[in-house]
């Protein structure tokens, strides 16, 4: 018996968001509205996203002993999350700085903060909560070599699911862990080494594939998602929205993809899912707490 549906090992961030009617350009000043701060990361968004969707969810991450790091524990607390992975000190709290426009796409900034001083001696202090999960969710705004850590550390029988947000080149030790891999184009594009990455999701997803993970997923934004589990790719359709702010969207969707994989749900099924939670994420502003519950899930 597990006591976690979902350990997320990962960032958490301070978001402070401005909208912008467009971007500036080289060496241009744009005005923006009113600064607005927000608890982030992808990892605390994870890990908050599963919560709200009713999964028994843990976060092993590091924020700074300041406000920002408060206003994330605060929030964990709030959704559910069990904070007991949570450390503080070290360097102050991560920052992202995200510029939104009208039309709801964002550009993002991140000060990593503490999240860089999350370390693999952190991950093996947290065999514990490890050997407590069913699923275990990694993302790259932590050190690669904590990822590593976390996949040398996995217990039998416990799935890894990995989003490689920023993206880098991976080792082939943490891409065989993967099942899945999740990714967008942009990070499809950089792993396989742009120009031969091909023009398709499917292409993307073959190529991928041969990398090593055991499964991957590629997400499509409005268009939902491509699944590909080695013996086929399965098209998964979303809900068609009005968006508001993407911000945050591909960490509810990647929170809701491994929780449903640890109920036994296969791969096309847990990635409808998620596009489901992912389209229900963008109707609102901000990241965590746009993030929906089980039942306005059920609502679209």
């Amino acid at each position: 018996m597990y006591d976690y549906d979902l350990l997320v090992v990962g960032s958490a961030n301070a978001d402070l968001v401005i909208g912008v009617e467009r971007r500036p350009g080289a060496g241009e000043t744009v005005l923006g509205g009113d600064l607005s701060v927000h608890p982030g990361g992808k990892g605390a968004n994870q890990a908050v996203a599963a919560a709200q969707l009713g999964a028994r969810t843990a976060l092993l991450a590091r924020v700074g002993d300041d406000g920002h790091g408060r206003l994330l524990l605060d929030s964990l607390r709030s959704a559910g999350v069990d904070p007991a992975g949570v450390l503080a000190g070290g360097a102050p709290t991560g920052v992202a700085l995200i510029t939104v426009d009208p039309s709801g796409d964002n550009s993002i900034v991140v000060s990593p903060g503490a999240n860089a001083r999350l370390t693999p001696a952190d991950v093996r202090a947290a065999e514990g909560l490890l050997r407590a999960s069913r699923v275990v969710s990694a993302q790259l705004e932590i050190p690669l070599e904590t990822v590593e850590e976390v996949v040398r550390a996995l217990p039998s029988g416990t799935r890894f699911v990995l989003n490689p947000s920023p993206p880098r080149p991976l080792p082939a030790e943490v891409l065989a862990a993967c099942d899945p891999l999740i990714v967008n184009e942009h990070e499809a594009r950089v792993l396989l080494g742009g120009a031969g990455a091909g023009e398709e999701p499917e292409d993307w997803a073959r190529g991928l594939l041969a990398l090593g993970p055991r499964s991957v997923v590629v997400t499509l934004g409005a268009e939902g998602a491509l699944v590909h589990d080695g013996s086929g790719a399965t098209r998964v359709a979303s809900v068609k929205v009005d968006a508001v702010d993407t911000t945050g969207a591909g960490d509810a969707f990647t929170a809701a993809l491994a929780w449903r994989l640890g109920t036994s749900a296969s791969l096309a099924e847990a990635a409808g899912y998620a596009a489901r939670v992912g389209a229900a994420a963008v109707t609102k502003p901000g990241a965590q707490e746009s993030y929906p519950t089980a039942e306005e899930v059920r609502a679209l």
